[in-house]
């Protein structure tokens, strides 16, 4: 199993280099083995497969360091800039980040929380809710939701049940919520759009909403400034016109080309009706993995989080050429802020 990252690395997130930024995939390398990656803004959290927690980048206010904490029995991670909450077996802990030991000494966790049922691949969720980054760290959920999956955006949450339904809750502001309107809802409400439609996967990005059916349909709402839901963005349209080309009409028909929020599930077309099989949302980017194992990405790509090799935004999906010419077939991604991090494994199917 191999892992690889690409994007922003000013904080010394993905490595020592020159520049901040990562166009192409960089192998992660180390002693041991990584099972989970999950980038806050200014470092990445690393859980490995023995249990050790590895940070790196910048913690504490401290840039570009590595720190690891042995024999913490971690299973998963969810990081923020101020806090870190590590899911260990039977309990979740949370700290302040800057109060962490770079000697790799934890200290006493500022909260913490019994846990009778542990189900990594659920987390955020844990028995009878879920964790949140911030105060008050854990929102109890009615049962009858039988949450089965969750994903935490900047300012929303998304669930997915049992049964396959998606319910959302939050700020509607950008259309994250997929109700049709940007109007905010506090309580988890389902997305009616999709009634009849069982999905399998959930992600929640900056302000933009992706899920994936149990037969590989990609949907995707919210903000689509960057072109981050793979629609046509007429932000990135303007960028692309050259100084002597006249910008396009301003008449209705030319404006309703383009989507700057889409406020109910799109279905999204990838490239050869390839099916999806997982996705993941940045601040303001997009990738998905296929069933065959490629990996297609899109959106806003300053920082080369698309990981095409350049700089550039893009509005419909594109396939990360790297992992398809080197037979890597590729199994997870995580994407948060400017960051993508992707687990593959060489040529197995």
């Amino acid at each position: 199993m191999l892992w690889f990252g690409f994007g922003y690395r000013g904080f010394g997130q993905l490595g020592a280099g020159e520049g901040p930024t990562i166009s192409r995939p960089v192998q992660i390398n180390g002693n041991r083995q990584i099972v989970r990656a999950v980038p806050a803004w200014s470092y990445t959290a690393l859980v490995t497969d023995e249990g050790s927690l590895l940070l790196s980048g910048c913690i504490g206010g401290t840039p570009q360091q590595s720190i690891c904490f042995p024999d913490l029995d971690c299973r998963d991670v969810l990081p923020s800039e101020k806090y870190l909450i590590v899911l260990m077996k039977g309990r979740a802990e949370c700290w302040n980040v800057a109060h962490l030991d770079c000697a790799g000494t934890m200290p006493e966790p500022m909260w913490k929380m019994e846990l009778t049922d542990v189900h990594t691949s659920a987390f955020p969720l844990v028995s009878k809710g879920h964790v949140l980054p911030q105060p008050p760290f854990f929102r109890e959920l009615a049962p009858t939701l039988q949450a089965q999956k969750m994903a935490l955006g900047n300012e929303h949450a998304v669930l997915l049940t049992s049964d396959g339904k998606v319910l959302t809750w939050g700020a509607g502001r950008h259309g994250q919520l997929g109700h049709g309107d940007v109007e905010d809802v506090s309580e988890p409400r389902i997305v009616e759009a999709l009634h009849g439609v069982t999905m399998s996967e959930v992600a929640a990005g900056g302000w933009h909403t992706g899920s994936i059916s149990e037969t590989g349909d990609l949907y995707c709402w919210g903000w689509n400034e960057s072109g981050q839901l793979g629609l046509p963005s007429k932000a990135l349209q303007q960028e692309r016109l050259t100084p002597k080309e006249d910008p396009p009409g301003c008449d209705e028909d030319e404006d309703s080309k383009f989507i700057g929020i889409q406020s109910f599930p799109a279905l999204i077309d990838l490239p050869q009706e390839t099916e999806a099989a997982k996705v993941s949302c940045g601040s303001r980017h997009t990738a998905a993995v296929t069933r065959s194992g490629e990996l297609y990405t899109w959106g806003w790509g300053k920082y080369g989080q698309l990981g095409h090799g350049d700089n550039k935004t893009l509005d419909q999906p594109k396939r990360v050429e790297f992992f398809y010419q080197n037979k890597f077939h590729v199994k997870d991604v995580t994407c948060r802020h400017w960051n993508t991090y992707v687990m593959c494994v060489v040529g197995a199917k």
